[in-house]
């Protein structure tokens, strides 16, 4: 079965919280492990470790509100504090009263208040290329604002359109090392045709993006020190997103034990573009004491 097949073949659970909808897929079973998604892919994301991942854990997968099969109206909060207190109260729904969390680039924002949060509840944090204390990314502030202006969900959706955009570095550019994935159809488009497609879906991924705070990202240098569960981090060498020499430096702000992988020929989605390699070293820090 490929990895496509494998995340296709669970159950799709919604689980209203608050003001959104969480959509839930699990694989396995096990001790429980949470995955979170960033920014603006989904829980499809995972699909290359699940099926290694899932003979080992409980994995349940999330679509945060505002993209993949998540819900959310009008009313609903984004930002990373109320994505977190939704995954918090998630996990009390769920009967989840000790876990692991793998998460990526924005959900690793949101799993670190959930840690920070819930202290008793996570047993360990392991990390993928994310935000950083002090550092802006290129272009996503900026595109931030732009979701304020009249005629934001039109603009997107033509540049998401467009070959040239999605490969440049001011759209998904950044995403692999090997620019031969750009071409493989189970890469982006799994993420960017829905949107494309629903103007539903379209305000949700503006939604999400516009609920990136900064402050709360930069208030983390000192949320790091009381973070006291053991802490893994992986990341992609050829990151511009989030800088490797950046995150490599992060690491003195944790308080408890942490660990700095590199994975080499990878940008920012070594999960997707070297999983052997990212699970080379997160399966000894999940099966490890």
């Amino acid at each position: 079965m490929t990895p496509e097949a494998f995340y296709a073949s669970a159950k799709l659970e919604r689980h209203p919280v608050d003001d959104g909808t969480l959509a839930v897929r699990r694989f396995g079973s096990g001790p429980a492990l949470v995955l979170i998604h960033g920014f603006p892919v989904h829980g499809y994301t995972w699909r290359a470790l699940l099926p290694k991942l899932a003979e080992l854990r409980t994995c349940f997968v999330l679509d945060l509100p505002g993209l993949g099969d998540s819900g959310w109206t009008g009313a609903t909060d984004f930002q990373f504090t109320a994505q977190a207190r939704r995954v918090a109260a998630l996990l009390r729904k769920l009967g989840i009263d000790r876990c692991a969390l793998l998460a990526h680039d924005t959900g690793a924002t949101v799993a670190r208040l959930v840690t920070l949060a819930e202290p008793a509840r996570v047993a360990k944090l392991a990390i993928i290329n994310t935000e950083i204390p002090g550092h802006r990314p290129p272009w996503i502030p900026l595109y931030g604002h732009l979701t304020q202006l009249p005629g934001a969900a039109a603009i997107f959706r033509w540049l998401l359109s467009r070959e040239w955009f999605r490969r440049s570095g001011m759209g998904l550019g950044a995403f692999y090392t090997d620019r031969r994935l750009f071409d493989d159809p189970t890469r982006l488009a799994p993420y960017l045709d829905p949107v494309l497609a629903s103007k539903e879906r379209m305000w949700g991924m503006l939604g999400y993006l516009r609920g990136i705070e900064w402050n709360v990202v930069d208030d983390l240098r000192e949320g790091h020190a009381r973070l006291k569960a053991p802490v893994l981090l992986l990341w992609g060498e050829d990151d511009v997103t989030f800088p490797l020499a950046l995150g490599e430096r992060m690491t003195a702000q944790f308080g408890g034990p942490v660990r700095f992988v590199r994975i080499p020929r990878a940008s920012l989605m070594p999960h997707e573009e070297r999983p052997e390699a990212v699970l080379a070293s997160l399966i000894p820090f999940l099966e490890g004491p």
